[in-house]
């Protein structure tokens, strides 16, 4: 009894099989997104769309419901916003438009699934940022803070983009990049209209953040656990491209300005800069998340 009521007080409890049944069930999950989701087929897509219901339910788990839905709103907004500034202008991304949902509901010129994914992600990037600072997406303490974290997350959300687009745009045709572009048909554009747009949505909430009284006051292993499934989720939406290599393309894509790609090169070059920015950001965030664990038990 004496050792229950010790580790309820440092924060800590036993593993309970409702626990282990749940990271079960994540564990499958992501391993079904390593093995599936690099291919945008129906179930790939189903895979997204639970990915956006566990963004949106861990969101509302950590922040509550009122903060979680007021990110999702400055989220769907802002990039609904610059997507169609994008389609329309070539601002800030370059031109393109979309293949991929292009059955659904749109927004203006953008298929509304969209925006939901921008969220999905840009929430997990925000979560590990924040464990890159040292907590700072609990509560934001100061002006330093206030800029410093949405720089971050923005850094840490295009580090997705650079893994995912050329395999997406030039191999799966997902969307097309009309003037193609360097990196194996994208643009550099490209990737500054992603810093630029996820920054904004992320400042916007950082101010939102840091106008707000309430904290949530979690116990260290909570925390620990709501950090490590946000890093492992968005470590997990880049290991996915390590499939297709493994298996082994073959062959030859030409992009929207006709200019030709080995596919096996495109696939290499994706795990070798996977490698070191969504894997290297990961184990830094994890080595973090542990490291401040302990220093709080």
């Amino acid at each position: 009894m004496a050792l229950q009521e010790a580790a309820k007080a440092s924060g800590e409890h036993s593993f309970s099989w409702l626990e282990a049944v749940g990271w079960t069930v994540f564990a499958i999950y992501l391993v079904l997104v390593v093995g599936f989701a690099w291919n945008p087929t129906p179930f790939a897509q189903g895979l997204a769309a639970l990915g956006i219901v566990i963004a949106l339910s861990h969101a509302a788990l950590f922040y509550g419901w009122k903060d979680a839905l007021v990110l999702l709103a400055i989220c769907l907004v802002i990039t609904f916003a610059m997507e169609n500034i994008g389609a329309a202008t070539g601002f800030p991304f370059g031109h393109y438009h979309f293949e991929v949902g292009s059955n659904l509901m749109h927004v203006g010129a953008i298929p509304v699934i969209v925006g939901p994914l921008w969220f999905g992600m840009g929430y997990f990037a925000w979560i590990v940022a924040g464990t890159l600072l040292g907590g700072t997406h609990r509560r934001l303490r100061g002006k330093i803070e206030l800029i410093a974290l949405p720089v971050v997350a923005a850094f840490v959300m295009t580090q997705w983009d650079v893994v995912m687009d050329p395999p997406e745009a030039t191999i799966s045709k997902a969307w097309i990049w009309h003037d193609g572009g360097a990196h194996f048909g994208v643009p550099i554009s490209n990737y500054l209209g992603w810093l630029l747009t996820s920054w904004l949505f992320y400042q916007a909430f950082a101010i939102y953040l840091s106008r707000r009284h309430d904290v949530p006051t979690w116990t260290v292993s909570q925390e620990r656990a709501f950090g490590l499934t946000a890093i492992l989720l968005y470590l997990d939406s880049g290991l996915t491209h390590v499939t297709p290599w493994i298996i082994g393309q073959n062959g030859e894509v030409a992009d929207a300005a006709g200019n030709l790609w080995r596919v096996g090169d495109l696939r290499e070059a994706t795990v070798v800069i996977l490698l070191f920015t969504m894997v290297f950001t990961s184990v830094l965030a994890g080595l973090r998340l542990a490291t401040d664990a302990a220093d709080r038990s």
